[in-house]
């Protein structure tokens, strides 16, 4: 089991690191085309360490998703939303 834990461990590391290298990929396409984003992520995160007993508030777990404060990864990557792909995100729910 331990084995297994940390091949995901790994393996989690790699998309975070995936997706630190695509910062073009913005979080609206991400949930288009995943039903996912850098925030369900770290919000995921956020949850499965409370589950074991683990503090980790999400602002903490969004640095570790983004590598850098959320606040300061908007500022630098964050594009606006067009109303195509905010069409696109309605339909796809």
């Amino acid at each position: 089991m331990e084995k297994e834990t940390e091949i995901k461990a790994l393996a989690f590391d790699r998309l975070i690191n995936h997706l630190d290298e695509r910062k073009d990929v913005q979080n609206i396409d991400l949930m288009i085309l995943a039903n996912f984003c850098r925030n369900c992520l770290s919000n995921w995160m956020s949850q499965e360490a409370e589950n074991i007993g683990v503090s980790l508030d999400k602002e903490s777990a969004r640095e570790y998703v983004y590598k850098m404060p959320y606040s300061q990864w908007k500022e630098k990557h964050q594009t606006a939303v067009s109303e195509e792909k905010l069409a696109a995100f309605k339909s796809s729910k």
